[in-house]
């Protein structure tokens, strides 16, 4: 009889220590304010600091563009807010490359959604880009995902409730540039598995095409080699808890809503760019993603870049597959 008391001592002590484990991971990924952008950035294995003279410098044009504000209510009520480039004049920037501007076009708009990584903010992320992006003739959007930045919400939504958010800033954005405006989906990280998800809703037709940095196909999967080969821990319980609580206080499942099976839904073209030493989202990722996707798609690998580093890694590839990829999207009749 003692026996089985201890049994059932030990059981309930492994049971609490399980519980405890599952409430800590949930509460520090999970959770605004508690998922932190310093922890983040550690774990990434990014050195950012090499990048940050670029990015200063890139930082002082974008900021003098005009630009502003904006604010959409997601489809739970939550305010979102982003800020909005409406875009640069040709003759404001005479240096565009021939694809931003082409005789006939000039009707014509075109606009890029940009959805930053987890614990992120759209500006703050996307500054150097955006400068690419102006240049090239693009009206720029830069949404704060759910639980970021200035928008609203308390649990952050993972790409599973952002490609939602996605479809409300994709309708302001026509609304706001006009039914004309050719639209094109760029996200990083947890941005990238967020445009990677929308992949497999009915889109409007405006979008032309879908950019992918660095997605990863659900954030069970993400967080399970996160916990498995950086700390060297067994997923379980705390995945499965974290997902228990998750699908009660955020209203989705970890494993809901995967990149590699709404691809396989997808009719937007995607082009695909990872980093061959991420060991945050594993390149491997990537590839599975890659090839269950059913729309045209391309693939840009870029050596030696770690997590969300590729465009600062080799910006000479990275734009030039940004630029064939748009000119073979946008413009096509």
């Amino acid at each position: 009889m003692g026996a089985l008391k201890n049994i059932f001592a030990a059981a309930g002590l492994l049971a609490a220590a399980g519980a405890g484990e599952t409430i800590y991971f949930y509460n520090r990924t999970m959770k605004r304010g508690n998922a932190k952008t310093e922890r983040t950035t550690k774990m990434s294995g990014t050195d950012w600091e090499q990048y940050f003279p670029l990015m200063e410098e890139r930082k002082g044009f974008v900021l003098a563009q005009p630009h502003r504000d904006v604010y959409i209510r997601s489809f739970d009520g939550l305010k979102l807010h982003a800020v909005y480039f409406p875009g640069m004049k040709q003759e404001e920037n005479p240096g565009q490359s021939e694809g931003s501007f082409r005789q006939g076009d000039a009707g014509r708009k075109k606009a890029v959604i940009c959805f930053h990584g987890y614990t992120g903010e759209g500006l703050s992320n996307y500054i150097a880009m955006t400068d690419y992006f102006l240049k090239q003739g693009y009206a720029v959007l830069l949404p704060d995902a759910r639980a970021h930045g200035e928008s609203e919400g308390e649990y952050i939504g993972f790409g599973c409730l952002d490609r939602k958010d996605a479809l409300g800033w994709i309708n302001w954005l026509i609304k706001e540039c006009g039914e004309e405006v050719s639209v094109l989906l760029h996200g990083t990280s947890m941005g990238g598995a967020t445009v990677l998800m929308a992949s497999g809703l009915e889109l409007p037709p405006n979008v032309k095409g879908i950019v992918s940095d660095c997605g990863f196909t659900s954030p069970k999967e993400v967080f399970t080699h996160v916990l498995n080969h950086m700390y060297h821990l067994p997923a379980f319980p705390a995945i499965q808890g974290a997902d228990f609580l998750n699908r009660k206080l955020a209203g989705y499942g970890m494993d809901e809503c995967n990149a590699k099976y709404e691809v396989r839904k997808a009719k937007v073209p995607i082009l695909f760019i990872h980093g061959s030493a991420d060991t945050f989202v594993p390149c491997s990722m990537c590839h599975e993603i890659y090839d269950n996707c059913a729309s045209p798609k391309r693939k840009l690998i870029v050596e030696g870049a770690a997590h969300a580093e590729s465009y600062y890694k080799d910006m000479e590839a990275y734009e030039k597959a940004l630029s064939e990829f748009a000119d073979e999207v946008i413009w096509v009749k």
